[in-house]
């Protein structure tokens, strides 16, 4: 049985933006000059915490929100190319920086006993949300992998504020820019509200709108 993976981005992400400094066309879109490193590593052991990026020269020109099939690959495959993607709600835009990978025959995986009331989700198709409460406390996110049938699903674990401080910092309760705002699965989740977004897609089609939750680059 193999063990879960995680994924680590190594470069540094960039600084956010002040609220401040947004306008309601820049606030909708991403620049292509965000940050394309993809450089990654698999690190079981939990991470240090990000220093916060010190660059802020960021413009938001458009966004691309990526197609389903983005989704729909393995796992393992997945994680590391969701490394610097984007997660966007509201007026928060968020960097992946750190990720796990579960597949069906992982012994944390949730879909490891087959289909049930809770774990349903995960064995739709890639590019869906699996959102579950943990310990009674905290939601996770998780991004659905593979094709339909699966069982598999990618954790996202940490991230890096882009904008949308303000609040970011209103749903964390803290007024603080250091990076420990989220570096945890339960923090990123809370800061997206996405607690009832279970089985939406992270991608938009011509008939059917996201749960809010966009999964761009």
């Amino acid at each position: 049985m193999k063990r879960t993976q995680r994924f680590k981005r190594v470069s540094k992400p960039k600084k956010p933006i002040p609220d401040s400094e947004l306008d309601e066309d820049s606030a909708a879109n991403l620049s292509t000059q965000l940050l394309k490193s993809k450089s990654t590593r698999i690190n079981p052991k939990r991470p240090k915490i990000l220093s916060l990026p010190t660059s802020t020269s960021l413009t938001f020109d458009h966004m691309t929100i990526l197609p389903r099939e983005f989704f729909q690959i393995d796992a393992l495959d997945l994680a590391p190319r969701l490394l610097g993607k984007f997660l966007k709600r509201d007026n928060v835009v968020l960097q992946i920086t750190e990720v796990e990978a579960y597949r069906p025959n992982d012994s944390a995986c949730h879909g490891r006993f087959g289909i049930t009331a809770r774990t349903a989700p995960v064995f739709g198709p890639g590019g869906h949300a699996y959102v579950y409460l943990c310990y009674g406390l905290h939601t996770m996110l998780n991004v659905v992998a593979d094709k339909e049938g699966n069982g598999a699903a990618v954790l996202i674990r940490s991230c890096a504020p882009i904008s949308g401080m303000d609040t970011i910092q209103e749903r964390r309760g803290k007024k603080t820019e250091k990076p420990d705002l989220l570096n945890g699965p339960g923090k990123v989740s809370s800061n997206l509200s996405s607690t009832f977004h279970t089985q939406h897609t992270f991608y938009w089609t011509a008939s059917k709108q996201t749960c809010g939750i966009a999964m761009i680059q």
